[in-house]
């Protein structure tokens, strides 16, 4: 199934997108929360405190590889806007090129070097084993993440989100399957759980995959178009490595955050830890608006509707706002109890600084989503370097607070991190959308009208 998001309402179009989306969002969390949900109740706080101390630098390294992938898919997504399948294809088959060949460099490379890395962030030596025998798995399975998220990127690019949706939850039923064998059963502790995930990436990527080339002609490569093209690759190049670097910067300024945390001890990095898992939870609709924006953009672009995207755009931003309001009060009803979910109740000082934590972050909900909408909407029409730069303000508020705040505050500090940086970014994303919005309009010479 395709879907053309150039004509016909846009609310419906949007939410028709977003819901599959979203959904996919929700399972795709599944994949860490079951994990840290094992591992906590069953094998212990300082593995789970392991895993956690590895959040930042597996999002500073996965990071890159998941925005090159989705930048690949953007100018598929323009290319099928425009009705041009010869040219969507010849970037798919460039962008496999692309991001394969850098998810290998990547995986050898972060695997030599994990241990000294996690040396260098200051992990604290009693769960230096587990946040170890966690992360060098999940780096050593980088081609499997790749494999999943080109192939899903791709077939969101031409308006199918159903499909990857199907795959994502069979393969998240497997991973919960093979953590309770693994960890459970097995005993193998954390790398037991890392293995889990690798494998049920690579079943959800392969599955893609084999849909793409077996029931999609508009996407089935052919002949000559699987032939490396330098004007390609310099295109998918020119977009997606912004977005990686965009994920990378932001999560250098995680890193150095994660650095000042991890100086507090194992007990705050559980606390952070947990209060991020919920705090993720409820930024699945975020997520998955991000994804549907970029394809509406991209999409509308490529069709040269700067109507549509406006319109998309402003809906958007309406309909997340006052999802970030009902968040904020369902955060503070049931937080402590989701909390709990990760860490036991006995250990009462862990659980009250990670509620602090989540309830902070909820009430800056709003500027996140900002984010999100607008970042996303750049990132669609081409503005990649933009939102490059958004990532780079959201690293000098992070680098500040664990200098100036975590300090003399401590753990009260560090729960000012996300917020400081959210609405950094947002000083930024604001009046670069508005002025791309103008200069796009005066390029394609069209007056904005209500989106047909």
């Amino acid at each position: 199934m395709v879907r053309d998001m150039t004509h016909g309402s846009p609310i419906k179009l949007i939410f028709g997108f977003w819901f599959p989306m979203l959904l996919g969002q929700l399972f795709q969390q599944v994949y860490n929360l079951v994990d840290s949900i094992i591992v906590g109740r069953f094998v212990g706080v300082k593995a789970f405190a392991g895993i956690s101390a590895t959040g930042s630098l597996n999002f500073m390294i996965l990071g890159f590889l998941l925005g090159l992938c989705s930048g690949c898919a953007i100018p598929v997504a323009q290319a099928f806007g425009e009705n041009d399948p010869h040219k969507m294809r010849k970037f798919f088959a460039n962008a496999i090129y692309l991001c394969g060949g850098i998810a290998v460099i990547m995986s050898v490379a972060t695997v030599i070097l994990t241990r000294p890395i996690l040396r260098w962030i200051g992990t604290p030596e009693d769960i230096m084993d587990e946040a170890y025998g966690y992360i060098v798995y999940i780096f050593g399975g980088m081609i499997a993440i790749m494999l999943y998220n080109l192939g899903s990127g791709v077939l969101r690019a031409v308006g199918n989100t159903r499909t990857p949706l199907y795959f994502l939850i069979l393969s998240c039923a497997v991973n919960v399957a093979l953590d309770l064998l693994f960890v459970v059963v097995l005993r193998m502790g954390v790398s037991g759980a890392a293995i889990a995930t690798v494998a049920a990436q690579l079943l959800s990527g392969g599955l893609c995959a084999r849909v793409i080339f077996k029931k999609y002609d508009v996407l089935r490569i052919r002949g000559e178009e699987w032939k490396p093209d330098p004007a390609c690759l310099k295109r998918l190049s020119a977009l997606g490595t912004p977005m990686g670097l965009q994920f990378s910067i932001t999560a250098v300024g995680s890193l150095v955050m994660q650095t000042a945390v991890n100086g507090l001890g194992s007990g705050a990095v559980a606390s952070i830890g947990a209060g991020s898992k919920v705090y993720s939870l409820f930024c699945c609709p975020f997520d998955a608006i991000g994804a549907t924006i970029a394809t509406w953009c991209g999409q509308n672009l490529g069709a040269r509707r700067i109507d549509r995207v406006r319109v998309g755009v402003r809906e958007s931003l309406f309909a997340m706002g006052a999802y970030a309001i009902v968040a904020l009060f369902a955060v503070r009803m049931l937080g402590g109890s989701l909390v709990e979910l990760f860490i036991s109740g006995s250990e009462q000082a862990v659980v009250a600084d990670a509620v602090k934590y989540l309830n902070m972050v909820v009430f800056f909900f709003v500027p996140l989503m900002v984010i999100f909408v607008l970042r996303n909407a750049l990132q669609g029409l081409g503005f990649s370097r933009v939102a490059m730069f958004a990532g780079m303000f959201e690293m000098i508020a992070r680098v500040f607070v664990a200098f100036a705040l975590v300090g003399p505050y401590g753990f009260d500090g560090a729960i000012l991190s996300n917020p400081t940086a959210w609405v950094m970014a947002d000083v930024l994303l604001i009046p670069a959308y508005l002025h791309a919005i103008r200069r796009l309009q005066r390029e394609t010479a069209l007056v904005p009208a209500a989106a047909r």
